[in-house]
């Protein structure tokens, strides 16, 4: 029996008259790479905020790692990761300092971030520049020690947020090793890209429309359920039918 750690049930938000997220409802189990997608104004932002603890919902219900999205947002904060392409590391702290500070947020004591951050520092190879100001860092190795960051505390959950923007194509490729080893230690994985290769790299997604889920299977059954060769055409097809913009 799969372990679900999200569990969503008609969650919607609304602004006024403006439903940014409508009626959503899915599930995602643990150990699972999910892929969240839709074009600009879409919802994925607010519904992410939502499932994070950041956003109250307007209506519907969603349990988030084992709790609610109403009553227990401090717990599910404590039970995720988070990071976005936008805002991870802080550029005038050094590698071993950023490692220190998020753990410390994350509650990690003294012992467990020294023990961490030495075998992050290892497994990424940053050894030479634990002490080097994070600025001075390629972006590639940046989203990579973001990453490891996002899940120092062994979360159930991590959320991303196009999390390989602007990277070359080979270091997307390195992330998403990482990603699968999170996945294999059965960490969930949600992620939001606007790359479709990505997107194949996903156990299931799903494709919000205006404010709906308007899809939600693996790559191979939405290619084989609109009849196309590739996640770029599945998209572009629910895409084209879109009626709000950025």
């Amino acid at each position: 029996m799969k372990d679900t750690v999200i569990k969503t049930d008609k969650l919607t938000k609304r602004f006024g008259d403006f439903i940014a997220a409508n009626e959503i409802s899915f599930e995602v189990y643990r150990g699972e790479i999910f892929g969240f997608l839709g074009a600009n104004g879409a919802g994925k932002t607010t519904a992410m905020r939502m499932l994070c603890g950041l956003s109250a919902p307007s209506s519907g219900k969603a349990i988030i790692a084992g709790f609610d999205v109403y009553k227990q947002t401090e717990m599910i904060k404590r039970n995720i990761g988070y990071m976005s392409q936008k805002f991870s590391l802080y550029d005038d702290l050094t590698v071993l300092e950023n490692i220190h500070f998020f753990g410390g947020i994350y509650g990690l004591t003294d012992k467990q971030l020294e023990m961490k951050s030495k075998a992050l520092i290892e497994r990424l190879g940053l050894q030479q520049e634990a002490k080097k100001l994070v600025a001075s860092l390629p972006l590639g190795w940046k989203q990579k020690l973001s990453f490891s960051v996002a899940v120092l505390h062994d979360p159930k959950i991590v959320f991303l947020d196009e999390p390989t923007g602007g990277v070359d194509p080979v270091t997307r490729r390195q992330f998403w090793d990482l990603i699968y080893d999170a996945a294999d230690r059965g960490v969930t994985v949600f992620v939001t890209t606007h790359y479709m290769d990505e997107a194949e790299y996903c156990h299931r997604i799903s494709i919000m429309v205006d404010g709906r889920i308007e899809a939600l299977d693996t790559p191979k059954g939405l290619k084989q359920a609109f009849q196309v060769q590739s996640m770029d055409e599945v998209f572009y097809t629910l895409a084209r039918g879109a009626k709000r913009g950025d």
